[in-house]
């Protein structure tokens, strides 16, 4: 441990809108406990992602002037696009990207080192707890002006069992005097850069802010913390954070419609399925009727406007494609939106052929590729009674309907 103990200074920062303060928001991990292929900071909650609603709060501080988001390499372009398409020119400004690091204590050196000159003190708040109060970063920041740190933090009410090797109760633990941790974690600038300084001279490893400075023999003041400002960790923890801002699982329907006529010289393919039969679709891409009234119920659903929007034909990438590899960046689409496919119901108007022997395979091709179970996907086929140019034989139609829930973990 360092031998010389840094005193923190009496900084006289008046009013809060003339207080140089900034904050570090390391966003760098994987988020493995979230069960999630996307980081969790990049899940939605409530219509935003987690990290959006983090950089929200902390932006409406009129003491904050600088935010700095510690995101991986991999993950710079990604944060960026986020903060332009969420966050308005303003509150970009406040805001700077850098390189996060493989451990917490990395990416906060560096969100440190990022920091404008100016900024006298700092508060570390994990990306992904995006529910703390204003109250409660204004209370740390006071607290950190007069007493060089803060940490936010919650006295342990449950009873603290101590377990043996063998998973049996060893002992009970005195909860007196004993603390959760929280951020946002406080310090005034010298004495965090203090803190990593003696940490990198004796290789010692914190698991926070406060740790660290610990370590250093600088001590930490505890502010107040709040039961709501709750870290993002486990599936359950999103949805404990949907039900305190009020959210609700929501659902989209949407509605699709597709026509192709009947030609000679081209293969019959309904919901990726090859039909023997002597006429085939007419189309641009592979004429999958089905697929594409699939693929515009999902747009509608979603807001997205419809297929040729985004497969238009007059683009030659998509002449002859197979629609079920349409289909599934439709699907990429709905994760990213931050939506799964709760189930779609599919009825193909058609004279001839004969379609039932077909269905089951058309359900599991079209249920692969929407990434769902096969009994998701509700496929019926049916006549015009020879009426209209279904029932002439011209061609064939498609009609679907679709049911989206809101997944964030999906994305």
């Amino acid at each position: 441990m360092g031998s010389q103990e840094t005193k923190p200074q009496n900084l006289d920062c008046g009013t809060p809108n003339q207080l140089k303060a900034g904050v570090i928001l390391p966003a760098a991990g994987s988020g493995a406990r979230m069960e999630s292929i996307t980081p969790k900071q990049f899940l939605q909650l409530a219509g935003e992602p987690i990290l959006i609603h983090t950089i929200k709060v902390f932006a409406g501080c009129p003491a904050i002037h600088c935010i700095i988001l510690a995101v991986a390499a991999s993950q710079e372009a990604r944060v960026k696009k986020l903060l332009t398409e969420f966050l308005s020119i303003e509150t970009r400004q406040k805001i700077r990207v850098t390189k996060g690091g493989a451990t917490r204590q990395q990416s906060v050196k560096a969100g440190l080192d990022a920091l404008p000159d100016d900024i006298q003190l700092v508060l570390v708040h994990d990306g992904a707890r995006p529910l703390v109060g204003r109250e409660l970063i204004n209370a740390c920041l006071r607290k950190t002006r007069e007493q060089g740190t803060a940490i936010a933090a919650i006295p342990v009410n449950d009873t603290l069992k101590q377990a043996d090797a063998d998973g049996l109760i060893g002992k009970t633990i005195d909860r007196s005097n004993v603390f959760r941790a929280q951020t946002p974690q406080g310090a005034q600038r010298q004495l965090l850069e203090q803190a990593y300084l003696v940490a990198e001279e004796d290789n010692f490893i914190g698991t926070d802010e406060s740790s660290l400075l610990e370590h250093a023999g600088i001590p930490v003041a505890i502010v107040p913390g709040e039961e709501g400002n709750i870290k993002i960790t486990r599936p359950d923890d999103l949805r404990i954070a949907g039900g305190l801002l009020g959210e609700e699982n929501m659902l989209r329907i949407g509605h699709g419609f597709d026509a192709h006529r009947l030609v000679e010289g081209r293969p019959l393919i309904i919901g990726g399925e090859v039909i023997d039969y002597p006429l085939g679709l007419l189309g641009h891409s592979d004429a999958d009727v089905l697929s594409h009234a699939l693929i515009d119920a999902i747009l509608g659903a979603l807001g997205k406007g419809d297929i040729g929007k985004h497969f238009p034909d007059t683009d030659d990438r998509y002449k002859g494609i197979n629609s079920l590899k349409l289909l599934e960046e439709v699907i990429g689409l709905t994760n990213d939106t931050g939506y799964a496919l709760s189930n779609a119901d599919l009825t193909i108007l058609c004279q001839r052929p004969k379609l039932a022997p077909h269905i089951e395979k058309m359900q599991q091709n079209l249920a692969a590729a929407c990434g769902a179970a096969p009994e998701t996907i509700n496929i019926k086929a049916t006549t015009t009674e020879k009426m209209g140019y279904t029932g002439r034989g011209e061609g064939i139609a498609a009609h679907v309907v679709v049911l989206l829930r809101e997944n964030p973990t999906k994305i």
